[in-house]
């Protein structure tokens, strides 16, 4: 039943391998905990996994999901009328395989955003501190004569570039040096006016999303060059297009982005939630505050619907509070503003009759 399902996802709705390795893993997990076949599993047995799954763990909300989703499609398949294992099971043992999951049992998605609370962008204040910090570590290891220099360097880099073009973390550390692109409407970036993302994160079970993202910031740009000409050269030891390399000279991963993150995150007394998805939201505030329109951030960051750019988007006070002001200003009506009477807001003034 196993491999069919497999086969199915894997030939017919050609989702990818790792995928559907892992929703059987699940499947495989489920049934080892009931110690029966699928057409013996009932309701019961799945409120009593996911009870100890959940007992004494925190799991978010995303994980409990993925797990009652795999169980979910797993008995949709050997349900279905068009695979004919009920009959099978029918015949052989007396049984069918009903399906386990509903929607008294299993989690409703009923917000947008599932993630940690404490999970915000970067101020431009923390921010410019982070690079600073990342930038002087960089000059304390050369002026000491300490090794270490040059993955510093790197670090700091990945951290602006990071930042600079609104990346995930696997997206960053995937980038080879030949995505960057010359952009017409922007010669003064030179080589590096657009970026082609080819490790996009991918819908649920599909291929990388490839994209194309603008540069923006200049100053990221001179540090990328830099980077690109003075010190990767350095660190290079077999031809290899990656863009961000190690001491070893293979290409970096992304605990070891995660690592150097926590490691600064630490020095500034920072939350522990952090990660270095904070500077992809920070990305997106930043334009959002500076006036950017919200369906040319949505492009460059790769969602597929505005509301999830939205949900990325922490503004400041200080915006908040323009933007107030603005709707304060924008909603004053003519006679209030040439110092008439206030009105109602059906456009009446107090005390008219309506």
């Amino acid at each position: 039943m196993v491999e069919g399902w497999r086969m199915q996802q894997i030939g017919g709705r050609r989702l990818r391998e790792d995928s559907v390795k892992s929703a059987a893993s699940v499947v495989r997990r489920f049934q080892a905990y009931t110690n029966a076949m699928p057409w013996q599993w009932s309701a019961a047995d799945f409120d009593e996994w996911m009870t100890l799954l959940v007992s004494g763990r925190t799991l978010m909300p995303s994980t409990i999901r993925t797990y009652q989703a795999a169980v979910r499609a797993f008995c949709d398949y050997v349900c279905s009328p068009h695979y004919g294992w009920a009959e099978q099971c029918m015949e052989r043992f007396a049984s069918h395989p009903t399906q386990v999951c509903h929607e008294w049992n299993t989690l409703a998605h009923l917000q947008d955003y599932e993630g940690r609370p404490g999970r915000r962008p970067l101020t431009r204040t923390e921010l410019q501190q982070l690079f600073d910090h990342a930038d002087a570590e960089v000059s304390r290891l050369l002026d000491t004569r300490r090794k270490g220099a040059l993955p510093a360097f790197r670090d700091a880099t990945l951290l602006k570039v990071t930042y600079a073009w609104g990346l995930r973390s696997t997206e960053a550390v995937s980038l080879d040096v030949g995505d960057f692109y010359r952009n017409v409407k922007a010669p003064q970036f030179g080589e590096y006016g657009i970026l082609q993302v080819r490790h996009g994160k991918a819908s649920r079970g599909g291929a990388a999303k490839r994209r194309a993202v603008a540069s923006l910031f200049g100053w990221a740009i001179e540090a990328l060059q830099e980077y690109v000409e003075q010190v990767r050269p350095l660190m290079i030891r077999d031809p290899t297009p990656a863009l961000w390399i190690t001491e070893r000279g293979g290409r970096l991963r992304s605990r070891e982005l995660s690592d150097r993150f926590a490691s600064y995150r630490t020095t500034w007394g920072l939350d522990k939630v952090l990660s270095p998805h904070a500077l992809r939201h920070s990305y997106v505030t930043h334009l959002i505050e500076d006036g950017v329109d919200p369906g040319f951030v949505q492009r460059q960051v790769g969602h597929l619907h505005q509301s999830t750019t939205a949900i990325y988007t922490g503004v400041s006070t200080r915006y908040m509070n323009t933007m107030m002001a603005q709707a304060i200003e924008a909603t004053k009506p003519a006679s209030q503003s040439a110092g008439g009477s206030a009105s109602r807001p059906d456009g009446t003034s107090k005390g008219a009759p309506r």
